[in-house]
């Protein structure tokens, strides 16, 4: 899996090639600057320690270069930092874009099937954990590998039996860190498993405070986060615990290759009379220390690499998932008349378990069809057929004729227009989520729609009218918004309508005048109306009663009254009286 993550990263850096050369061609000169100052450094140590004095010229000629070698080096720590930062930023956009248009073409039954507090959690949490990974590994990285190759070089060139002694020991370090960052990389997978459960957890709470606090939940959801909590404790303290043994087992090696170094420099000091001086000493001593401090980077960005490259898993798995199927060369519906014919249709959410099986619906063009039944029994599987949100497993769902997995799904759902019991408006003005469908419509049409849904009055009450910014939240109550997407609905008039408990939020006064322009709304028009209040269908042409899955009653609303059926009992039910 590492593998193909890695290729997944390249394929993402590549647009951004130059300003990784440019990090590397960088990071190259800063550890240039950065040696030169040690053996510098040594060579004003024998400017001090020589016989005859100290060579006051000699050790400020060497003050200005090392002063030169510092400047050279901060810039180029600077450029570096730039570049590498904006290879990550640029990159975790791109990610980002990817994975929310990748939602935008996702069929329907991958968001039924996950909480959206996980796949918020991909989006958010885990990209940005896998950019600070990323700049950690750009700055860190090729600087520490650099200086590894330039302090072996010079260690080789100054003495090589000190070189010896350091890439002898040194692999320790390698080995170390190597064995800590393959484990852990597992245990940070788990913890953005178990943070994404988390995530979703606390956005199912505070999407439903009210529920939850009308049923008085409270205590049983503080257990649940406290399980949740403690696992995510569990998991991050294993992971942290065993990254951060890293740096301090590598600083004991390193700390063992110094001493080996000063006791065999100072042997070679002692033996060589004056070719190996003091000075290469302290220079040795100092590269010994550079030579090893970045095995403790490293290992440091290999740890942190790792939960980058588990967050990266779990978003190149979402950018990976397979799409809606493709309408490409489909035929355009166009102006659909509005006859919609179910057809032997079989289909359930989940294989093995069956919900919808041989159902047979005729709604000629302008006729009203009721749907009616318990919770769960396919009302709205129906609707999610009728706009292809999925597609039948059996049968077909025929829109003018034509199998509507033969039509484009933009000219099939531009023929609807949907009022559902949830409302949805954007965080806009007023004007741009009224029309939405119809962005072409003037002001007078706009207007005329708005108070055909009685939505005029409140909305000329608002600061700025049809310019007042709203969301889905916020400054209208829940009626309020039922009215502006009513009113949407009737401004795009589609040839087809789908009613879902559309005036559910809705007054009872308010609702009186409302279904009396829906009644002339759906004059012409092919309406389905899901509803649970029999009394809101009484006029139409055709009541499905729907029961398993299963069509079970049809006909009229006095027609199943005189059958004393299911329908029958479910209308006594609601009107006892």
């Amino acid at each position: 899996m590492k593998r193909s993550v890695f290729r997944q990263i390249l394929r993402y850096l590549r647009p951004y090639r130059f300003f990784f050369a440019l990090t590397v061609v960088l990071s190259v000169v800063n550890v240039a600057a950065t040696l030169a100052v040690p053996y510098l450094a040594g060579l004003c140590v024998d400017c001090i320690v020589g016989r005859g004095g100290v060579d006051f010229a000699g050790l400020f000629r060497y003050f200005g270069v090392i002063g030169g070698c510092i400047a050279v080096a901060a810039v180029s720590q600077w450029g570096m930092n730039v570049a590498s930062n904006r290879i990550a930023y640029h990159m975790l956009a791109d990610i980002r874009n990817d994975a929310f248009r990748k939602i935008q073409i996702l069929p329907l039954k991958y968001l039924d099937s996950r909480a959206y507090g996980e796949t918020a959690s991909v989006i958010i949490s885990d990209a940005e954990q896998f950019s600070d990974g990323l700049l950690l590994g750009f700055t860190q990285f090729f600087t520490g590998v650099a200086t590894i190759l330039g302090v072996l070089v010079i260690l080789f060139l100054m003495r090589w039996e000190v070189a010896l002694v350091v890439v002898t020991v040194t692999p320790l370090s390698l080995l170390t860190a190597r064995f800590i960052s393959t484990h852990t990389y597992s245990m940070f997978k788990t913890q953005t498993e178990v943070r994404a459960e988390q995530t979703a957890f606390i956005d199912e709470m505070i999407g439903n405070l009210k529920v939850v606090k009308a049923f008085g939940h409270e205590e049983k959801n503080e257990e649940e986060f406290k399980r949740l909590n403690a696992r995510l404790k569990q998991c991050g303290v294993r992971a942290i615990f065993f990254s951060s043994t890293t740096n301090p087992a590598t600083r004991f090696i390193n700390a063992v290759i110094y001493a080996v170094v000063a006791l065999v420099g100072a042997f070679i000091v002692i033996s060589t009379g004056g070719l190996f001086t003091t000075g290469n000493l302290t220079s040795v001593l100092y590269y010994s220390t550079q030579y090893t401090k970045p095995f403790n980077e490293i290992s440091e960005v290999l740890t942190e690499f790792q939960n980058a490259l588990a967050c990266a898993a779990r978003l190149f798995a979402l950018i990976g998932e397979e799409p809606e199927v493709s309408d490409e060369g489909n035929e355009d519906l166009g102006k659909a008349e509005g006859d919609v014919r179910f057809e032997g249709v079989k289909f359930s959410y989940l294989p093995g378990q069956k919900l919808i099986e041989d159902l047979n619906i005729a709604a000629p063009a302008g006729k009203r069809v009721a749907i009616v039944g318990p919770t769960g029994c396919g009302k709205t599987t129906l609707i999610n057929l009728l706009m292809r949100f999925y597609d039948v497993d059996g049968g077909s769902v025929k829109v003018d004729g034509k199998d509507v997995r033969s039509l484009t799904r933009h000219s099939l759902r531009e023929n609807y227009g949907m009022v559902l019991q949830e409302t949805w408006l954007k965080e806009a003005t007023v004007r741009e989520n009224l029309c939405m469908g119809r962005p072409d419509a003037t002001e007078e049409e706009m207007i005329e729609a708005a108070k055909a849904a009685h939505a005029h009055n409140f909305i000329m009450r608002l600061p700025k009218g049809y310019d007042t910014v709203i969301g889905d939240e916020g400054n209208l109550s829940q009626g309020q918004r039922q009215l502006l997407c009513i009113a949407r609905v009737m401004l795009c008039r589609p040839p087809m309508l789908i009613l879902d408990e559309a005036t559910s939020n809705i007054d009872t006064r308010t609702e009186l005048k409302v279904q009396d322009a829906f009644q002339k709304l759906m004059q012409g028009r092919t309406c389905f109306i899901v509803a649970h209040r029999l009394s809101t269908i009484q006029n139409a042409d055709l009541i499905l009663v729907m029961k398993a899955g299963q069509i079970i009653e049809q006909g009229t609303h006095r027609d199943l009254l005189a059958r004393r059926g299911f329908y029958y009992e479910l209308y006594n039910a609601q009107f006892a009286e």
